[in-house]
């Protein structure tokens, strides 16, 4: 068969392919390719068409180098020994390979080698446990070796960036409780980076609410941490510690709270500056903020029984108050919110007038109707 006649039907059985749609692969097309051509078909006409066909694919796992394997999912398990010195100090990839390391469970296993073999956090444009954080809040670390484990708790360490509102919620987490990472906590609140003076942001509000009530809670209200700073002070991505525990109705940590702020019943401040202050009663009757909707009534009962008061007017709309705007969501608990209300302004006239001698029931009336 002639050259001419050979690359004729090697196109017309590339084209037959083609048609075939998603049923066509690379290697049907090579194999096509293999039967119909002979050594007077030139192999970059092979390669040419093999690279249109692959254009836009990802890289076959043998062309990336170990860091990028190592880092890739689809490349199959971590071969522990593999990494290359080299390959870390230049992996060409576009993240850090730290924070991919770190971001991914199924990546953790490369955290200890790349930092055995020179990786540095100095080289990620923000903290790799910052990143974990920020995408899940409390990851599962059971899933964690104790290798791991040793390299989280020294990139929290080694990291100053680390010291964050974000990473010290996912570290007082119960899964990081369990795995005994908190004890990093430990460590910084004796090394001074959690000093009122020091610290960005406020760790009461940053703890896990499940942490709050607990002796390092006591800790650092003795070391100087107040309430009032826990809303003036810069918060991360994650919500602050009292929205947070309104959220998943962690009573203790509540309680904890209006302890010390009772007002927060009723308004709670914004959490950054261009924002407005809110109403727990009105933000919890909104499904979707809680955590478990099926909670709804029993954080309103709460509140109600420490001092909130539906008839609170909303920031947002000063025309409506918690029971119209639950009127208006239609929200099954309207008839819980919209009980007689006594006037607190009131209630000391009535307690006086009830009081003296000889005082009837009209001049019980006449004493709450003048204040």
């Amino acid at each position: 068969m002639k050259p001419l006649q050979h690359l004729v039907w090697t196109s017309l059985t590339i084209v037959g392919l083609l048609l075939c749609g998603g049923c066509t692969t690379t290697s049907m097309v090579m194999g096509a390719m293999g039967v119909a051509t002979d050594t007077s078909i030139p192999w970059a006409i092979a390669k040419h068409i093999h690279g249109k066909l692959t254009e836009g694919d990802p890289p076959h796992c043998w062309q990336l180098n170990s860091v990028q394997r190592a880092t890739a999912t689809r490349c199959g398990e971590f071969v522990r020994g593999s990494l290359k010195t080299e390959d870390i100090a230049s992996s060409g990839l576009q993240e850090c390979p730290l924070i991919l390391a770190a971001q991914d469970s199924r990546l953790w296993p490369v955290l200890p080698e790349l930092l055995e073999k020179g990786a540095l956090p100095e080289s990620c444009w923000q903290s790799p446990l910052l990143t974990l954080a920020q995408q899940q809040a409390c990851p599962d670390f059971s899933k964690a070796s104790p290798q791991v484990l040793r390299s989280m708790e020294w990139l929290a360490v080694a990291d100053s960036r680390a010291v964050h509102h974000d990473v010290m919620r996912m570290l007082s987490c119960p899964s990081a409780r369990m795995a005994g990472l908190n004890a990093v906590l430990d460590t910084w609140q004796a090394a001074g980076a959690l000093r009122p003076e020091v610290v960005g942001f406020s760790p009461l509000s940053a703890l896990h609410p499940d942490h709050l009530v607990s002796p390092f809670g006591l800790e650092l209200e003795a070391a100087g941490h107040k309430v009032p700073a826990a809303f003036a002070m810069g918060q991360g991505k994650l919500a602050p510690g009292f929205e947070e525990a309104l959220r998943t109705n962690n009573k203790p940590a509540l309680e904890w709270w209006l302890a010390r702020a009772p007002q927060l019943a009723n308004s709670v401040p914004p959490a950054q500056a261009n924002q407005i202050r809110w109403v727990p009663l009105a933000r919890v009757l909104i499904p979707s903020f809680m955590e478990h909707p099926q909670d709804q009534q029993a954080v309103i009962e709460f509140l109600l029984a420490r001092g909130a008061d539906p008839w609170n007017r909303l920031p947002f709309d000063s025309g409506k108050s918690v029971v119209s705007y639950a009127q208006s969501l239609k929200s099954p608990f309207v008839a819980l919110l919209d009980r007689p209300q006594v006037d607190r302004s009131t209630r000391p006239a009535m307690v006086a007038a009830s009081t003296r001698p000889g005082t009837t029931g009209d001049a019980k009336a006449g004493a709450t109707g003048t204040e």
